[in-house]
């Protein structure tokens, strides 16, 4: 895989988005409760609590277990009725064991309009896997998520940072379209894979509910909230002042974002986008359908 420092350098391929925005803002929720790796799977203890106190790997860690068993039983329910109370599109990043695990979710999820990033079977790190064991786990997952969500997933995102091998993995598989595991861009840009025309939609770990338990961390809520507000301020301004049309990708977590005074962070975050009307907030689907036009029409093809 090669390394590219230059991109599209000081140029942006359109100055609005399709709907006329400047700024186009996908909110992704994170759902992974139920895939990580625990004792009562065979799996031993998950790093990705609350807290960062070692436990003995030989020693059952019901501290960690319990604050993912919060995301799914609490957590999600609460941001699913901040989306609903802002009535905005997102996307769900979704390990298909956790839903499988959590069927109310997953018949809210069928229901709704939202779309579904592939986040997994398991929510486990691809760079400790073989290649075998990675791709099993995408098709494992390919397998069940459709049925889950009553709709085609399109694309696809690890846990952490991927493999080597991810992308070409994710690109062999029919249903795919498109990954979301790079963070060297906003905007979205084209490459191949394998002879296959291939879209990255990229993420973002900075604009991340992670920075919480990541120095430097986030002293309070607030501090989350204003720093979501800060940069899609400043995207609208940079847009005005004719950077061309942004793209903002917020990673939540309903384990952590789901929290009570967390989840205030995300409501004032989506009661200041929502009511800016050069913002607008979109799933990934959206994105990736207006990316694939403007290329279609020789605009944004790389």
């Amino acid at each position: 895989m090669e390394r590219d420092f230059v991109g599209r350098g000081p140029h942006n391929p359109l100055e609005r988005w399709p709907n006329g925005a400047l700024v186009a803002v996908n909110v992704v929720i994170n759902v992974e409760e139920g895939a990580e790796a625990a004792w009562p799977d065979g799996e031993g203890n998950d790093a990705w609590g609350e807290y960062g106190i070692p436990i003995d790997p030989a020693v059952r860690d019901l501290g960690t277990e319990g604050h993912f068993e919060f995301g799914s039983r609490v957590g999600i329910w609460r941001l699913v009725r901040l989306v609903e109370r802002f009535d905005v599109p997102v996307t769900f990043g979704v390990c298909a064991r956790a839903l499988e695990r959590n069927p109310p979710f997953a018949a809210w999820l069928r229901a709704s309009g939202h779309d579904v990033l592939g986040h997994g079977y398991r929510w486990a790190e691809v760079t400790a896997m073989s290649e075998d064991e990675e791709r099993a786990d995408l098709e494992h997952a390919m397998r069940v998520l459709p049925g889950l969500v009553g709709r085609p997933v399109r694309g696809w995102y690890v846990r952490s940072f991927p493999s080597e091998r991810t992308r070409r993995l994710a690109a062999a598989h029919p249903d795919l379209v498109y990954d979301s595991d790079a963070v060297n861009d906003e905007l979205p840009w084209w490459t191949e894979v394998d002879g296959r025309r291939w879209l990255v939609v990229p993420y973002s770990k900075v604009h991340n509910d992670t920075r919480y338990f990541l120095a430097p961390t986030y002293a309070t809520p607030r501090h989350f909230a204003e720093t979501l507000i800060g940069a899609a301020d400043f995207l609208l301004d940079e847009a005005r002042h004719g950077a061309g049309a942004r793209l903002m990708t917020v990673g939540l977590h309903p384990r952590w974002s789901g929290q009570a005074a967390r989840a205030a962070a995300v409501r004032d975050f989506l009661a200041h986008v929502a009511g800016e009307p050069e913002i607008a907030l979109v799933h990934r689907d959206q994105i990736v359908d207006w990316w694939t036009d403007l290329a279609a029409g020789g605009v944004g093809s790389d």
